[in-house]
């Protein structure tokens, strides 16, 4: 592992804030995980400068032994980034914990690297929060393309939930509440609320509750990290709150579909999910989304291995590998390489 620290001004005279008064600590550490996003992450960085003046801070940016470039453009363009390059992909939970492991902010700001800052969201947040001394995590409003705003936040996932997703409901019946129980369907993300989960795209985190239920759990590779996390935020006393007070725009506004999804991330999301049943909710819980994974899966294969024979599509031939990863998983617990 490397660390860049150097403190240069970038050269194009986007200066990193001062440090906290009489040398105290700065108001916020921005965190970002980058893996192979080397032109997006540019863009949020230079957003981040341009955007966040008001408040001190600092950037931390952990690069999981990205192949793109993104090292070297940071130190070119940015290099008062404080850069953590790591030989491996170590995962999003275990980068995000070596960042607050050298983080000096009174909050930590984890921020995903296909997003744009807009009009101060980082200091209005972190205004937003010094207001409410009893938050421990705060989202904001995250946009698509500046015209649809994204259904961040949600409920705990629940065996109820993995039912309605794996059998297709959700797409059939869009607007079902009871359907869309998880998602918060009806809700326009216009109005301040209590969430249980706040989206790890843009999640400020105050030090005290960190220090409170400790770092992220590591066991997640990718996918419901936030979801643990904020779990443990709740039980201990901690609320996680949606303000609307601020926004971003989330470039790549939820176009990941299944189609796109790799064959070793769709079973990844499969797993954390179980993780999180079985260290949050119980052994039931997890026995039951288990079943209903293994289930689907089955069913899945069957569909699409007939749909890739009749059509040879690619996106028939795709599904269909991954419903057989999947399957393999949950019956033989082996991952896909």
């Amino acid at each position: 592992m490397g660390v860049d620290t150097n403190t240069e001004q970038h050269r194009d005279a986007i200066a990193s804030p001062p440090a906290g008064s009489c040398g105290g600590p700065l108001d916020v550490s921005i965190v970002i995980v980058n893996w192979n996003t080397c032109d997006f992450l540019r863009d949020c960085l230079s957003s981040v400068y341009a955007q966040t003046r008001e408040i001190s801070f600092e950037v931390i940016v952990v690069d999981n032994a990205s192949s793109d470039g993104s090292a070297a453009m940071i130190r070119e363009m940015f290099p008062q980034v404080v850069l953590i390059v790591n030989e491996r992909n170590r995962g999003f939970a275990a980068a995000n914990n070596q960042a607050m492991a050298v983080a000096k902010g009174r909050y930590v700001l984890l921020l995903n690297p296909d997003t744009l800052v807009l009009d101060g969201a980082v200091q209005k947040t972190v205004a937003y929060a010094d207001k409410r001394p009893d938050t421990g995590v705060v989202g904001c409003q995250v946009w698509e393309n500046e015209s649809v705003i994204q259904q961040t936040c949600a409920r705990f996932p629940s065996v109820w939930s993995t039912l309605v997703l794996a059998a297709g409901l959700c797409r059939m019946f869009p607007r079902s509440r009871l359907l869309g129980w998880e998602r918060m369907v009806g809700w326009n993300r216009d109005d301040e609320r209590d969430v249980e989960v706040v989206s790890g795209m843009f999640m400020l985190v105050r030090r005290e509750a960190i220090d409170a239920v400790g770092v992220m759990d590591e066991d997640y590779f990718v996918y419901a990290e936030e979801t643990d996390w904020c779990h443990r935020f709740w039980k201990a006393g901690w609320r996680c709150v949606f303000a609307p007070t601020a926004r971003i725009i989330h470039r790549d506004g939820g176009s990941k579909s299944t189609e796109q999804v790799s064959v070793k991330m769709y079973v990844q999301m499969q797993k954390s999910l179980l993780i999180f049943q079985r260290k949050r909710r119980g052994v039931f819980a997890w026995l039951g989304v288990k079943a209903v994974y293994t289930v689907s899966m089955f069913l899945r294969y069957l569909c699409f291995a007939g749909r890739s024979l009749l059509s040879r599509s690619g996106p028939s031939k795709r599904k269909r590998d991954q419903s057989l990863a999947a399957l393999k998983f949950h019956l033989l617990g082996i991952e896909p390489r």
